[in-house]
């Protein structure tokens, strides 16, 4: 039993030490970069049905404009800290830029009370389920994936987006950012 524990320590420190080694949470690969967006049809969470209708579908919104998509729930505390970035930057390109928000795994009051708490005013739908994170091969949220004009994805970003970071996405899609 005594040369049992030397061995299980020193597993732990290599397991411990390759877990530091891990890559960039963005350099995970997505299948998705370079093909075709999945399509969705999900209901929009209402504020945002006056303006848009009952229902969001990807596919009616592919051509004239960039789309930003953007997975996230009210639980997700990075979630809270692009909130407030992905709104101004909605504010400022909206005539540009179509980001779309997709509230996966979450209730419909959470995400109601999170979207007046950040005045949210871009479009998000509702995906309690997850369905279309699973479609999007996402590993949690927040993540983002921007879809050109042809309705191909042309990145996707994991964790919370920063100003750098998303200047940097937009601009990969030929949006002159400030």
């Amino acid at each position: 039993m005594r040369r049992f524990w030397p061995l299980l320590i020193l597993a732990l420190g290599g397991l411990f030490w390759w877990g530091l080694q891990r890559p960039d949470p963005n350099a995970l690969p997505s299948v998705l970069v370079g093909k075709a967006a999945p399509g969705f049809t999900l209901p929009l969470l209402k504020p945002y049905r006056a303006e848009w209708g009952e229902r969001l579908e990807l596919s009616q919104q592919v051509g004239s404009r960039p789309i930003l998509v953007n997975f996230w729930a009210s639980w997700c505390l990075p979630c809270r800290d692009e909130a407030p970035l992905l709104e101004r930057y909605w504010r400022h390109y909206r005539d540009r830029l179509l980001i779309v928000g997709i509230n996966v795994q979450d209730s419909e009051a959470k995400a109601l009370e999170f979207i007046q708490e950040y005045g949210l005013s871009f479009p998000s739908v509702f995906d309690p389920k997850g369905t279309l994170a699973v479609d999007y091969g996402t590993y949690g949220v927040p993540e983002t994936f921007v879809i050109d004009t042809q309705g191909k994805v042309l990145l996707r970003h994991a964790g919370p987006v920063s100003e750098a970071a998303l200047r940097d996405m937009l601009r990969k899609v030929g949006l002159e950012v400030l």
